[in-house]
């Protein structure tokens, strides 16, 4: 046999290194930023793996692999990296070594390492990244559940317990013993080392803004009863660790308790029993002002000097929404450069309601209109207003309307979500309004009567559901077979301002009288989860109003659809002319639906004079108001041609009104009336010189749900000396500004026209 020269060793020796390996399970895995005082888009970077967070050494670390991570994480981009742990060194294991990206990944899986929990590192060598802060588009939230790891594994509920028999009665439970939720088991937390910033977590998790003093001498006293009661089963059940959760220790900032620090059993194990000489630890919560009985809320005083100078628009349940702050004397939106779930909680509380459950980017609920007050919003967490918070101006870095940030808090469970059902529906989101009252002290269900009902009923109905905005008030409900034994109706004269949590809190008659009696006139609803928004570009009809003489020859197209005043009809045709205050008007959706035309195409009536389909016989209502409000001049727009005027850059237009074509208004996009059409205007012959307020509405009539009726109305201070007009002040009518007169010098220099 012939010797072969050893040239397989060098081969064996590289087939005996294990080769890099791709990640497996990365892809629907999590990665974090942690570390002392981090932004959003910066920190340690941590990965979770097998249920376990664990931290990426820095060898081979680069630019691409940093950028890889910010992607997954729903940067942008990357800035650049930090070695050496300088986001301070992390805990547990160190999941991967040597990671290699070309940087076009969609994520870390995609990229090669040595594998999972393969390192030669210490946690001195933890790598960082820095994100750019601008949000990739279609990342959309920081929720609770991505940032404190997987369920199972964590605290992943809480409840309160009523104690005494006061607390019992509450709706909603304010007071109690603190229950959390493990391994899909409740227990009941030791109150050794219980700190009021436990207390403060638990009441923001619950929905309640703050937390209050208990008396825990008198629950002591009542501990000791039952622990010397040999009946007692909460004696047995203590003397089991598998009840306990041992130790808690939040700071306060918390969002959620799963993200403090837990210590499930005492160190030894089993061996020592869990909460040895201690109790159950009780939390008392302030609710929010509007989840207080009726007897605790604040006067109107009161209410007033507290009012916040935060608000939220355009959400579908109570406390989330679009977030606005009052600024200047004027409402405007916050970037979502640098938003978290600490800042959203801080705004959360100020408002009333818990600590936040998500924080929104990219205008996930609607986008605003005017300024962008605020970004980089950086809040502790231990700020009692949003404005204590260290934040940029919005206009410093380039911010759009794209990028509004928005929240969804946590809210009290007030329990009217079982007082309310839908039945007969094709599906889950429509049907006959069943409702649970009381009628000859015993809770019953039974029908509502349609008398009155219109869409803002339906709006709370639909909020109390569950399911969103109200999409259509149905008032005559024959062919939805509703709950047997259900059908009579307990509910009458149901009068809703809008913001109600629930029907039972609008007006409704005492003893019920429905003039329609029972079965097929009973209300029902189709709710959605989105709505559109109209608003009234309140600049560009300050910019473009002036007068007309026009001749009468010219107005009988205009005359015929009720476009010029009543005393028109007596003048000498067509001989004379009216006076007439034109403008444009440009009208955005800045909801979460297109805005469609309540009657479809078939029902659309045809004027032969402009030869043009009527969609909506009354869009937009424009009335010339004295300055008490009393209405002396009006005008009304039908829309004819109801349709995507002009989109933003990269948003395709919808809706046509050429060739009898769909109408409605794209999200996001604008339909314009130019000032030069008939009908643009208000009639305004017999009116004489003097001060006034010149008023537009959209949608009066509520023919077409909205996410938020309150921006619809535009009103701007109108002076009218007989020759010309001046228009200013021009605002919608959610916004706050002062109405006070401007200075003549101001005056001349805004826009005016002869006639």
């Amino acid at each position: 046999m012939m010797w072969s020269p050893p040239v397989t060793l060098p081969l064996l020796l590289l087939l005996s290194q294990a080769p890099p390996s791709r990640l497996q399970s990365l892809g629907t895995a999590k990665l974090r930023l942690v570390g002392p005082g981090s932004r959003p888009e910066e920190g340690r970077l941590e990965v979770l793996h097998q249920g376990q967070w664990g931290t990426v050494c820095d060898d081979n670390f680069a630019l691409q692999e940093a950028t890889v991570a910010c992607r997954q994480l729903g940067f942008e981009a990357a800035l650049t990296w930090a070695h050496s742990a300088k986001y301070g060194p992390g805990e547990g294991p160190i999941w991967l070594d040597n990671v290699r990206c070309v940087g076009t990944e969609s994520s870390l899986d995609q990229c090669w390492s040595n594998g999972w929990g393969v390192s030669d590192c210490s946690h001195s060598e933890d790598v960082g990244v820095v994100c750019h802060p601008q949000r990739l588009r279609g990342y959309f939230s920081e929720r609770v559940s991505n940032a404190v790891g997987p369920q199972g594994r964590r605290l992943e509920e809480v409840r309160l317990k009523p104690i005494l028999a006061s607390a019992k009665r509450q709706s909603p439970v304010t007071e109690g013993a603190v229950e959390v939720r493990y391994e899909g088991h409740w227990r009941q937390v030791c109150d050794q080392s219980w700190t009021r910033n436990n207390s403060r977590v638990v009441c923001g998790m619950l929905g309640f803004p703050s937390e209050a003093p208990v008396d825990s001498h008198y629950y002591r006293k009542v501990w000791n009863l039952k622990m010397k009661d040999p009946k007692s089963r909460l004696r047995s059940l203590t003397q089991k660790n598998s009840f306990w959760i041992h130790r808690v220790n939040c700071l306060g900032t918390e969002p959620h308790i799963a993200s403090c620090p837990v210590q499930v059993a005492p160190a030894r194990g089993k061996l020592r029993p869990a909460c040895l000489g201690g109790m159950h630890a009780v939390v008392s919560c302030v609710a929010g002002p509007r989840f207080r009985p009726a007897k605790a809320k604040p006067g109107r005083k009161e209410s007033r000097a507290e009012e916040p100078r935060v608000r939220l628009r355009s959400g579908a349940q109570v406390g989330e929404g679009r977030v606005e702050v009052l600024m200047n004397r004027q409402w405007g939106t916050v970037c979502d450069h640098g938003w978290n779930l600490v800042s959203a909680s801080v705004l959360c509380r100020q408002l009333g309601f818990g600590s936040a459950r998500e924080a929104l980017f990219g205008a996930q609920l609607g986008q605003g209109l005017g300024s962008i007050h605020l970004s980089e919003v950086r809040c502790r967490g231990y700020e009692r207003t949003f404005s204590e918070c260290p934040s940029l101006e919005g206009s410093q870095n380039g911010c759009r309307h794209e990028n509004d940030a928005a929240v969804r808090c946590n809210v009290p469970n007030m329990g009217f979500r079982n007082q309310v059902r839908l039945a007969g529906g094709r599906t889950p989101e429509e049907g006959v309004v069943e409702v649970l009252v009381e009628v000859n002290r015993a809770q019953r269900w039974g029908a509502v009567c349609s008398d009155h009902w219109g869409l803002t009923e339906a709006m709370v109905a639909c909020r109390q559901l569950g399911l969103g905005f109200a999409n259509h008030a149905i008032k005559d409900t024959w062919y939805w077979q509703g709950t047997p034994g259900a059908g009579e109706v307990v509910m009458s004269g149901v009068r809703c301002s809008g913001t109600e949590l629930a029907l039972q809190q609008c007006q409704r008659h005492g003893p019920v009288h429905c003039s329609h009696g029972t079965g097929r006139f009973s209300a029902g609803v189709s709710c959605t989860d989105s709505a559109p928004d109209l608003v009234m570009n309140a600049q560009l009809v300050q910019e473009t109003a002036y007068l007309e003489d026009r001749p009468l020859s010219q107005l009988y197209c205009a005359h015929e659809e009720n476009c010029l005043s009543q005393s028109a009809d007596h003048m000498d045709w067509p001989y004379g002319h009216r006076r007439l205050l034109r403008f444009s008007s440009q009208i955005y959706n800045l909801g979460r639906a297109d805005f469609r035309p309540k009657a479809g195409r078939h029902s659309w009536i045809w004027h032969q004079c402009h030869r043009h389909y009527h969609s909506i016989e009354v869009f937009t209502h424009y009335d010339l108001l004295t300055l008490n409000g009393s209405k002396v001049a009006e005008g009304h727009k039908a829309s004819f041609c109801l349709e995507d005027t002009n989109c933003p850059t990269g948003l395709q237009r919808r809706y046509a009104c050429a060739n009898f074509g769909e109408q409605g208004v794209t999200v996001g996009c604008w339909d314009t009336y130019r000032h030069d059409i008939d009908c643009q205007w208000v009639d305004i012959t017999d009116v004489g010189p003097g001060d006034y307020i010149f008023q537009v509405v959209v949608n009066p009539k509520y023919e077409v749900a909205e996410s938020d009726f309150s921006n619809n109305r535009m009103q701007c201070r109108c002076k009218y000396d007989g020759h010309r007009v001046w228009l200013h002040d021009c605002h919608t009518g959610d916004s706050y500004r002062a109405n006070a007169e401007l200075s003549l010098e101001q005056e001349l220099r805004l826009r005016n026209n002869l006639i």
